[in-house]
């Protein structure tokens, strides 16, 4: 009788990949690097253990909003004083924190809980096209559409 396969952190096998961002839609770019970052690529993937590869995101400033979601999407933080509620539309994330807003969409479409921020912790983005990483070797990733 076969058992079912099932991961632990001594048996996952980690990859770098380099995604580019430039041109991409941010919710296609998000969910497919989500899925990556979960590790559900891989026939090995176990929901309840983080499987999931490296990710670097480059050229983050040149990534795409579609209809008019630049001025109307509203980016909202809260500084826990009364009266503390901050707004930026995308427009403005995009232009100054074109890294961030990309870091929230992926980190939306991961599961909630110290699973979710561990995996979060594998996503690198930067803003222009040159990253730190080339001692790890990463991989071109094209996205699929």
């Amino acid at each position: 009788m076969r058992t079912t396969y099932m991961a632990n952190e001594n048996t996952v096998d980690r990859k770098w990949f380099v995604v580019d961002a430039e041109g991409e839609r941010l919710g296609r770019l998000a969910s497919e690097v989500a899925t990556i970052l979960r590790g559900k690529h891989k026939p090995t993937y176990t929901p309840h253990v983080d499987t999931g590869d490296h990710i670097i995101v480059i050229n983050a400033e040149k990534i795409e909003l579609t209809g008019s979601k630049l001025e109307n999407k509203m980016y909202y933080r809260h500084s826990g004083f009364p009266g503390g509620l901050k707004e930026r539309n995308a427009g403005e994330m995009r232009k100054h924190y074109s890294e961030r807003m990309i870091e929230l969409a992926v980190k939306g479409m991961l599961p909630k809980g110290s699973l979710g921020r561990q995996m979060a912790k594998k996503l690198h983005v930067y803003e222009g096209s040159e990253h730190n990483h080339q001692g790890q070797k990463p991989e071109v990733y094209e996205l699929r559409g």
